[in-house]
């Protein structure tokens, strides 16, 4: 089975699927936003207080630019990661499949609970959310190279179709 790169918002179930990817397939996984939070020694929310999305946006792309040298993983990518052009240039060059985990609003409110961990999302977090798929969703669509979508469906039951997927890709 292929490496999968799983992209998509935040609650789309990045982080679960990819655990679950990784017991059907025991391959590692390689959680972008863990990774970032281990680097910098505090939480994503601390990094966005203390030191700006700036700060995080370039450590985020040295953490996947790193990630993506890793064979033989399962790599989940924070939501906005794809919004860097030498990222998404690694993406598509790595020739890896890329997994577009697609949510609506609805599946998604509940899953991300809308706190203060999700630093883009305290303000008007619903408004926000949707305008930040507004802008991300043509990225993701155009790096993906299968479509998922997440809603009212557990973690092991995406993961089980991925697998599907990917069987059939090669």
């Amino acid at each position: 089975m292929a490496n999968a790169i799983l992209i998509g918002p935040p609650g789309a179930g990045k982080s679960s699927v990819a655990r679950s990817l990784a017991k059907l397939t025991d391959k590692p996984v390689l959680d972008t936003d863990l990774l970032i939070e281990k680097r910098c020694a505090k939480s994503i929310s601390d990094i966005f207080l203390e030191d700006g999305e700036e700060f995080f946006r370039k450590e985020e792309l040295i953490v996947v630019l790193e990630a993506l040298r890793e064979a033989g993983s399962i790599l989940a990518l924070g939501g906005g990661s794809i919004l860097n052009e030498q990222a998404r240039t690694a993406l598509t060059a790595s020739g890896r499949p890329i997994v577009f985990l697609d949510v609506s609003i609805s599946n998604a409110a509940p899953r991300v609970g809308f706190n203060k961990d999700r630093p883009l999302l305290t303000m008007n977090p619903r408004q926000q959310w949707i305008a930040l798929m507004e802008n991300r969703r043509p990225i993701y669509e155009s790096l993906a190279t299968i479509t998922v979508n997440t809603d009212n469906r557990k973690p092991a039951e995406v993961a089980e179709e991925i697998v599907e997927k990917l069987e059939s890709y090669r």
